[in-house]
C-alpha cells in the first residue's frame, strides 16, 4: 500500500515507540506510575510528562505555557467555549471550530463565519470590516488541512490586536513543519498525531496573559484548567515527535517540497485547488472535472488518499473548504487530496500517480 494522506493522520515515529514503550509498564516494572501521585513512582511519572512538555513547547512561540489536552478539537473547545466575547473566523476553518458556533452563541455570544478568498487565503478587508469593540477573539488556522493554503498569520494577528481582540490560532498542520516562533498570537492548538506522534493527545499554548474557563472539572491537573489524569506514554511520544520534528522541520520542507515538484509533473493537467504560492508543499488538492472520485478510489484500493478531509469523507456532501473558494458542488466532488511527508519517497508517489492516471483516463479523463 501507497499512504498518501498525511493531513488525515501520519505513521508513528519509531523513536515516539520508543519513548511510549517505557512508560505502559506492567505490574514488574516501577513506570505505570500515576504522575499526579506525591510518591516515587509517580514523580518519576511526572519528570517524563514535564520533560514531554518541554520538547513541545520548544515548536510553539515563546514564552506562556503549554497546557496537554485528548487533541486539538478539545484545545480549540477550551478556548472557543473559555474565552469572552464575540467570534470571528473564516469559512475554510475546521470543523472543530466552525461546529462550535451553536455552544458559542448559547453563551450570548455572536460567531461570524468571514470569507476567504479565492486562492484560499483569509480575506484581511473582510476580518477589518467585521471586527467591533464587543469582538473578543478570531480564530483562524495557520495551514488549511484540506488544500494547504498558508494563511497571512501576522497580518491577521496584527489586525486583531488594532482592535484589541485575541487570536486563537489552529497549528494543527502547521506544528511542526513551519516555524510558529514568529508570531505572536494568543492561543495555539495542535495535535501530536499530525507529526508522527500518538493519536489521543495535543496541547494548547497559552500565552503568559491569557486565562480561560474550563471545560472538564475535577482535579484540574493542567494548570487547573482540565482535570484528569495525563498519560505519562501519550506525553513522552507526542514529545519525542516534537523533538524529532525541530531537529529535521528544514530537512523535512527540502523533502517535501522535492516531492511536491515531483507530483505536479506527474499530475500535469490535473486543476490544483488554491493557492499556488501561500501553500505547504506536502498537500496537493487537485481534480479533474467530471472524475468519479469514489470509482477512483475503489480503482485504486492500494493508494491511500483523501476526498476531502478525514472527518467529512464519506459524508457525501462537497467539501465546505472547496466550497468557499468558489467551486462548484461538481468540481468539489471531483477533487481528490494527496498528502505526504517524511515517510514518503519518489517511487512511491510515481507508483501511485502511474495507478491514479490510468483509472482516471478509464473514466474518458
Amino acid at each position: 500500500m501507497i499512504y498518501l494522506d498525511y493531513q488525515a493522520t501520519t505513521p508513528l515515529a519509531p523513536e515516539a515507540r520508543e519513548a511510549m514503550l517505557r512508560w505502559l509498564g506492567g505490574p514488574e516494572s516501577d513506570t505505570f506510575g500515576n504522575p499526579h501521585s506525591p510518591h516515587r513512582m509517580g514523580r518519576m511519572a511526572a519528570a517524563a510528562v514535564e520533560a514531554a512538555r518541554d520538547q513541545v513547547a520548544a515548536l510553539m512561540p515563546t514564552g506562556g505555557r503549554t497546557i496537554f489536552t485528548s487533541g486539538a478539537t478539545e484545545a480549540l473547545n477550551m478556548v472557543l467555549l473559555g474565552t469572552t466575547g464575540d467570534v470571528l473566523t473564516f469559512a475554510t476553518e475546521h470543523a472543530a471550530v466552525l461546529d462550535c458556533a451553536v455552544a458559542v452563541e448559547a453563551q450570548g455570544r455572536r460567531f461570524t463565519v468571514l470569507p476567504v478568498l479565492p486562492d484560499g487565503r483569509a480575506d484581511l478587508e473582510a476580518l477589518k470590516a467585521a471586527l467591533t469593540p464587543q469582538t473578543g477573539l478570531v480564530a483562524i488556522m495557520a495551514v488549511n488541512n484540506e488544500i494547504g493554503v498558508v494563511h497571512p498569520l501576522a497580518e491577521a494577528i496584527a489586525i486583531a490586536r488594532s482592535a484589541g481582540a485575541r487570536v486563537l490560532v489552529d497549528a494543527v498542520q502547521a506544528y511542526g513543519r513551519l516555524a510558529l516562533t514568529p508570531f505572536s498570537p494568543d492561543f495555539v492548538a495542535v495535535s501530536a498525531h499530525k507529526i508522527h506522534g500518538p493519536k489521543g493527545i495535543g496541547a494548547l499554548w497559552m500565552a503568559p496573559d491569557t486565562t480561560l474557563q474550563p471545560l472538564v472539572h475535577g482535579g484540574g491537573q493542567e494548570a487547573s484548567l482540565r482535570s484528569g489524569t495525563l498519560s505519562p506514554a501519550l506525553c513522552a511520544g507526542f514529545g519525542a515527535a516534537s523533538r524529532l520534528a525541530f531537529e529535521g522541520m528544514e530537512a523535512q520542507m527540502f523533502h517535501v517540497k522535492h516531492l511536491e515538484n515531483i507530483a505536479r509533473d506527474l499530475f500535469e493537467g490535473w486543476q490544483l485547488n488554491g493557492s499556488a504560492e501561500h501553500r505547504w508543499h506536502g498537500n496537493l488538492n487537485i481534480r479533474k472535472d467530471g472524475l468519479d472520485v469514489a470509482r477512483l478510489m475503489s480503482d485504486c484500493r492500494q493508494v491511500m488518499f483523501s476526498a476531502g478531509s478525514a472527518c467529512a469523507s464519506g459524508s457525501g456532501r462537497p467539501s465546505h473548504v472547496l466550497r468557499a473558494i468558489g467551486l462548484s458542488d461538481a468540481e468539489a466532488k471531483s477533487s481528490i487530496r494527496l498528502g505526504f511527508g517524511r515517510y514518503t519517497s519518489a517511487a512511491e508517489l510515481e507508483s501511485a500517480a502511474a495507478m491514479l492516471n490510468a483509472a482516471a483516463r478509464e473514466q474518458g479523463l
